[in-house]
């Protein structure tokens, strides 16, 4: 069974972070390692929701190439995220822009900065925007559907400097 990769530890935990329990909390202390899975290498997060206890598990493929961190945060290589679409990576950036705590502005603009770089990524080589067809999940089409432009490789770059100007990176 192949199982969607988590390039790193950063977009593994973002994942989870938006992937509540059943009963909507996001409060679950991860534990996480390798194992065997039918004969397949993953990686594994397990942990017990703090909000009704329920036990939780998400199984990651591994990436080809192992992402080395080069600051904070590092979600991944050069290759598309397979865990979040362009949609999802740009409401990330607008909700982390949007909320940037006093004293955390940097961390919090860098992670925006990062996920608009994770949106740049689902542009093809010598195209100008993300396709349609990259968008799979419910809130990364509706986040296409409401502003397609937003998706266009100029905008991206803008975005993605004046975040990059904003935190003094």
């Amino acid at each position: 069974m192949p199982y969607s990769i988590a390039r790193s530890r950063d977009e593994a935990q973002l994942y989870l972070d938006l992937h509540p329990c059943a009963c909507g909390s996001v409060d679950t202390g991860w534990d996480s390692g390798l194992a065997n899975v039918e004969g397949e290498l993953v990686t594994s997060y397990d942990g017990r929701c703090a909000a009704c206890g329920a036990e939780r598990e998400y199984l990651f493929g591994l990436p080809e190439r192992e992402v080395t961190p080069t600051g904070f945060p590092t979600f991944g290589g050069a290759e598309p995220s397979e865990l979040l679409d362009p949609g999802e990576w740009l409401w990330v950036a607008d909700l982390t822009a949007g909320n940037v705590p006093e004293g955390d502005r940097r961390q919090a603009l860098s992670i925006a900065r990062a996920a608009v770089e994770e949106v740049m990524k689902f542009v093809p080589p010598g195209q100008d925007e993300v396709p349609e067809d990259a968008f799979w999940s419910e809130r990364g089409r509706a986040v296409r559907a409401a502003e397609p432009g937003r998706f266009r490789l100029d905008r991206l770059l803008v975005v993605r400097d004046t975040y990059r100007e904003l935190a003094g990176a």
